[in-house]
């Protein structure tokens, strides 16, 4: 399973409101912090907008926030908004442009380790929760003597 850079970009945005919850964020201020074009991070959060994971506010003050606690947010469903599908090895997918089928499509050993493995990594990231995530990165901070303006 591979992550985009779009996938990588949303999941970096959701940690650092995570990190700052329940507070208002700028967009200038994700992008700056993670290096993310501001003109992308714009579309990105407004895809996970639109699925309800993340709130604008307009004004002065205005920016994004999480639209659901961390706790109620889960990695696997930030990477599904941006991303769609996950997607799978090619010896589990059906190369459509070929017309081509594997040979032994319902007896491949390999293709059902493959099935197995996707299925290992979408729990994964179903069952892990961006509080989940914010704690580790508070931790890992605390680890390095890093104390970031994190306010928790």
């Amino acid at each position: 399973m591979r992550i985009s850079a779009k996938g990588e970009y949303a999941a970096k945005a959701v940690l650092y409101l995570s990190l700052q919850y329940p507070k208002v964020v700028t967009i200038h201020e994700i992008a700056q912090n993670h290096k993310i074009p501001l003109k992308y991070l714009e579309q990105i959060l407004l895809a996970l907008k639109r699925a309800g994971l993340l709130e604008s506010h307009r004004g002065v003050r205005g920016g994004y926030s999480l639209g659901r606690r961390p706790d109620r947010i889960s990695i696997g469903e930030v990477l599904r908004v941006v991303d769609g599908k996950f997607s799978q090895s090619s010896c589990v997918e059906v190369d459509l442009q070929r017309h081509h089928t594997c040979p032994e499509e319902n007896s491949c050993g390999l293709k059902q380790v493959w099935q197995d493995v996707q299925a290992a990594v979408e729990k994964i990231l179903f069952e892990t929760t961006f509080d989940e995530l914010r704690t580790r990165t508070l931790a890992g901070i605390a680890r390095k003597g890093n104390y970031v303006a994190f306010e928790v």
